[in-house]
């Protein structure tokens, strides 16, 4: 038996429920008849047909940093990242105290143990320092993105995307002029070098991210292109890696900072530190101003020499003793290093202890 169809009175060209055929072997699947219900709702409805899950984040990019991550992660661990950033901010600190009293780190032979310790008071400061200015920063995106109303945010990112574009490319030519020139950041504030690439390469991604948050803005009706994920990948792994570069290089210099000025504060604490006598079993022939070398009597001592007037810098377990004379200054005076052996017995006495002239 055939049927006829007959148009409805409303004039549309959509047959009714009755007009429609029975479900049987040859009738369309059930999602196929509900993805053509939703087209045609949203038809009369006059709106537009729903976007899929590209068109939820203004800026899709974003997802791409987990994988970075991820990938990071992978090839290194965060602990074996920390215990390298731990290592090389104590050997720049042992480089940086011993060179203000003119020794090569390298000759005192510290272990990766010493290393270690002695990075950990000053690696507290800049953590807290980084910590700090990220929680700062997250809170202002989240209040900026969350917490203002639409016009307003929309006057917000358009201000804030190009004067973060600006601020990001001058502090990342500061910081190439500064490893071309040298001439830039002063002694006194090296590891800005560091910092300004740093926070310029997360200031200029940050502007990127901004335009195309107003450019989807502008397009609203559009559904936002997803980049390559490739391409994406390669953006966040290059971000990840100048920034990484830049905490490196400015934890460098902050160490080698902390290092001198440790040994600064020694240096004015040294007439206060204990006197040091150092016998030996033979001539040490030390010719430092202000040591004097003294000859015991005893033909049968153990320790026939003496050496008065020193002062010991507290040294990691190496094997060296690092002596300075009681009158040392930075402008004028000599280091002394001495392997530790049985051939030599140290001798600890208060400050400006009187002692015999002979032995």
């Amino acid at each position: 038996m055939s049927t006829v169809a007959t148009a409805p009175e409303d004039g549309s060209a959509e047959p009714s429920a009755a007009q429609l055929p029975m479900a049987g072997p040859s009738a369309a699947p059930a999602p196929a008849r509900a993805a053509h219900v939703d087209a045609v709702a949203a038809t009369r409805g006059g709106g537009q047909p729903k976007a899929g899950p590209a068109a939820e984040s203004p800026v899709p990019d974003a997802t791409a940093l987990p994988q970075v991550l991820k990938i990071v992660g992978a090839v290194v661990s965060p602990a074996t990242l920390l215990l390298a950033l731990m290592y090389y901010v104590g050997r720049l600190e042992f480089a940086g105290f011993f060179s203000y009293f003119g020794a090569d780190v390298t000759v005192l032979n510290p272990t990766v143990q010493d290393y270690l310790s002695n990075s950990v008071d000053g690696m507290i400061p800049p953590l807290i320092a980084t910590a700090g200015a990220g929680l700062l920063a997250l809170w202002v995106h989240q209040l900026l993105f969350r917490g203002l109303p639409e016009g307003t945010r929309r006057i917000v990112v358009r201000a804030l995307a190009p004067a973060a574009a600006i601020a990001g490319f001058v502090l990342v030519s500061l910081a190439i002029a500064d490893l071309v020139l040298g001439t830039v950041f002063p002694a006194a504030f090296l590891e800005g070098r560091g910092l300004s690439l740093s926070i310029g390469v997360l200031l200029l991604a940050y502007a990127a991210r901004l335009v195309r948050l107003l450019i989807a803005q502008r397009r609203p009706t559009q559904v936002p292109q997803r980049p390559p994920g490739a391409v994406a990948v390669a953006e966040w792994g290059a971000v990840f890696i100048l920034v990484s570069v830049g905490l490196f290089w400015a934890a460098g210099s902050y160490a080698i900072g902390v290092g001198m000025t440790r040994a600064q504060e020694l240096e004015s604490l040294l007439p206060s530190r204990p006197d040091v006598v150092v016998y030996s079993e033979k001539r040490l022939s030390l010719q430092a101003p202000g040591v004097r070398e003294v000859t015991c009597q005893y033909p049968d001592a153990a320790y026939r020499f003496r050496y008065d007037s020193l002062k010991l810098v507290p040294m990691p377990s190496g094997d060296q003793y690092l002596l300075l004379p009681a009158g040392w200054t930075h402008t004028n005076g000599a280091v002394i290093v001495l392997r530790r052996s049985d051939s030599l017995r140290l001798e600890f006495s208060p400050p400006g202890h009187t002692r015999n002239a002979t032995c």
